[in-house]
């Protein structure tokens, strides 16, 4: 799949990675569900240094969904089998005070194993579980031209579980400042030996797309501390994007 060409308009440039890159990956078919949320409520899960960064006075927790493939190392060429899984993850946004915008993990479902191990150990909250693209349950459409996609997580402790799936809108691009706000991330905070730290990534314009829901059955943003009521206000789709990481840096804070 060929990368857009940065396209100007509402889009930030990403900024200059800092060298040198510690991996490289695909996010394909990526599912993005949003719901608003009191500042308050996102604001105790945040590493220290970092505030809730809010769009029309509200904080947002998202439950996305892609296929992550080609995973490598550095500029290395992609590890066979563990550099191909899904993830589905449940995140918030952050914000330093220099305006550094970021996501903050609460928790991402993985199967492969070793994959969520490795994260781990470096202060990143995965969650080892059974994944798949398209929820054994969804029906099929009466129309084949009708795609539809989504995610089914089956977590192999606690019992946590989601389904959920769009059907995207190929002729209705999301370039609205909430959809920007909510996807054009650059970095992520995190929480790692007692201190917070910004892992930056770069990629290009998502190619995105709004999205039908339809189908939502949703565990994972409860069990990780967050109530959310009524279908999200935001869905949106994007067949993906290539990314790299670069070198992290440590957050001075009081």
């Amino acid at each position: 799949m060929a990368e857009p060409p940065h396209a100007p308009g509402p889009w930030p440039e990403p900024p200059e990675l800092p060298l040198p890159v510690i991996m490289h990956q695909r996010w394909l078919d990526a599912v993005f569900l949003h719901w608003r949320i009191p500042e308050a409520v996102a604001a105790p899960f945040l590493p220290p240094g970092v505030i809730p960064d809010l769009f029309d006075g509200s904080a947002w927790v998202g439950l996305i969904g892609f296929r992550l493939r080609a995973a490598g190392l550095g500029n290395g060429p992609p590890v066979p089998y563990f550099g191909d899984f899904n993830e589905i993850n449940v995140r918030l946004y952050s914000r330093e005070p220099d305006g550094t915008r970021g996501v903050v993990f609460l928790t991402l479902d993985a199967s492969r194993l070793a994959a969520v191990l490795a994260a781990r150990a470096a202060g990143i909250p995965y969650v080892w579980s059974r994944t798949s693209v398209r929820p054994p349950d969804l029906p099929a459409p009466a129309d084949p031209a009708d795609r539809s996609i989504g995610y089914s997580v089956r977590r192999f402790r606690c019992g946590a579980r989601s389904d959920f799936a769009v059907s995207p809108e190929p002729d209705a691009g999301a370039t609205d400042p909430l959809s920007v706000h909510l996807t054009a991330r650059f970095g992520l905070h995190t929480r790692f030996r007692g201190r917070t730290l910004y892992v930056p990534n770069t990629h290009g314009t998502w190619p995105l797309y709004r999205a039908e829901l339809i189908l939502l059955d949703d565990e994972l943003v409860g069990a990780a501390g967050i109530t959310v009521l009524g279908p999200p206000e935001s869905v949106l789709f994007s067949p993906g994007v290539r990314t790299q990481f670069g070198r992290p840096r440590v957050l001075e804070h009081p």
